[in-house]
């Protein structure tokens, strides 16, 4: 396997977390006022983005070592499942 295609399979294993882990912030400051939040709920955005990005990717590796593959369905729906939950922690969501 050359240098170009090993890229190629990291960034794509890597692809799913990033952008759940972006959408999630994303869409955690675009409905805070719909949610009746004066305030933007995430302050300091990057390190969310970076927290999310890395229980996703932590995620995605358990998938890959209990199934033998990646992309299974199954990996996904964890992989949404945890990233949302480190969102909710993140924000304190417990206590609203």
């Amino acid at each position: 396997m050359t240098a170009y295609l090993l890229l190629n399979h990291l960034l794509n294993f890597m692809a799913p977390a990033a952008l759940v882990a972006l959408l999630l912030v994303a869409f955690s400051r675009l409905f805070s006022a719909f949610f009746g939040l004066k305030k933007a709920v995430v302050q300091v955005w990057w390190l969310h983005l970076a927290i999310n990005f890395i229980v996703g990717m932590v995620v995605l590796a358990a998938g890959l070592l209990l199934s033998g593959r990646d992309g299974k369905m199954l990996t996904y729906a964890a992989l949404v499942l945890a990233v949302a939950t480190s969102q909710w922690l993140q924000l304190g969501g417990w206590k609203r």
